[in-house]
């Protein structure tokens, strides 16, 4: 038995990527060239609202998704509810990997020793950056999800990432260990300090010549894009698992990354207290694996979404809640690093 045959295929529907898209750009140019034009420290109040308006655009998106496939799909009942479902299960499911993230991001900043004014700046052009690769991965995955045997392989990977999460350390590796940065180090001509908000700047050579040198902000920037595109490798098939419908997979994807800036601002000097959340998050790959590669098959080659969004957010609240009334955790410093 396969999965449920897709509805929203993209040589018909392609003016929905176009709708999406042309949000995202309008929310991105709004973002950076009126409401974030100059530099400045990202404030608690000003990460909720934000917060808060990303996840209310995405709520309306589905809103409104939910009214066009009621009255596009009039006569397939239920069509418009697993739609609506399986975009809030997607983005749910994006939201939740996201901390992990931002724990990581955490860590890169405190490393390069980012300035609080200029993370803004280095989260907005990695929004891109991922926004690009994103997309890519989502292709890539459409394509592969022909063959049935993939479902399988993507199943088997996100069970085991699943599993690995209940033994991951809780401290980040530093960034100065990642081959990545060290190559970079030892092969870009780099400034020792920022140039304000500056990714490329020219520069004396010592030697009394001006030549092009790359800023610690540019490098910072280059470990984000690769932080998001390693996480892409278990977040873009978790929401697969979740649907088939790559239009799906896609806008909720995008939402979820849109509000990343401010949700960083919001949760990286909280991170540290949800000490069982990443339990949660591995109960969720393991469940989306399972899904993927057996449960599918066994509902008849579709379970139902509204048990897929009780169980995620179930275990979410589960998981946090326990966080919560278990507050005993080692000290950590600002940057959600453990203290020595």
């Amino acid at each position: 038995m396969g999965n449920v045959p897709n509805l929203l295929v993209m040589s018909s529907y392609w003016w929905l990527y176009a709708v999406v898209l042309g949000l995202i750009g309008l929310m991105l140019v709004l973002d950076l060239g009126v409401f974030h034009r100059r530099p400045h420290e990202v404030k608690f109040k000003e990460a909720a609202i934000w917060s808060a308006v990303w996840v209310a655009l995405a709520l309306l998106f589905n809103g409104g998704l939910y009214l066009w496939a009621k009255y596009q799909f009039a006569g397939q009942p239920g069509v418009a509810e697993r739609l609506a479902g399986e975009f809030l299960a997607g983005y749910l499911v994006e939201k939740s990997l996201a901390v992990d993230n931002i724990f990581v991001i955490a860590v890169i900043f405190g490393y390069f020793a980012v300035p609080p004014a200029l993370m803004h700046r280095v989260l907005f052009y990695g929004i891109l950056g991922a926004i690009v690769f994103r997309a890519l991965f989502i292709a890539l995955g459409s394509w592969l999800m022909q063959y049935h045997w993939v479902m399988y392989v993507f199943g088997a990977f996100l069970i085991l990432t699943g599993i690995k999460l209940f033994f991951q350390p809780e401290a980040a590796k530093s960034p100065g260990e990642n081959p990545l940065v060290k190559w970079l180090t030892r092969h870009l001509p780099l400034t020792k300090d920022f140039h304000g908000k500056d990714f490329v700047v020219r520069a004396d050579d010592g030697m009394g010549e001006k030549k092009w040198f790359f800023t610690p902000l540019f490098l910072a920037l280059l470990v984000v894009e690769f932080t998001d595109i390693v996480f892409a490798v278990d977040s873009v098939p978790a929401i697969f698992a979740i649907s088939n419908e790559p239009f799906i997979v896609f806008s909720s994807n995008m939402f979820a990354i849109l509000g990343l800036r401010s949700m960083y601002f919001l949760l990286a000097g909280l991170i540290p207290m949800f000490r069982y959340l990443k339990y949660g998050l591995g109960v969720i790959l393991i469940f989306v694996g399972l899904k993927m590669s057996l449960l599918n098959q066994l509902a008849g080659g579709k379970f139902p979404i509204s048990w897929s969004l009780g169980i995620i957010a179930l275990t979410l609240i589960v998981s946090i809640t326990l966080s919560i009334l278990h507050k005993d955790r080692p000290a950590r410093d600002g940057n959600g690093v453990q203290a020595a």
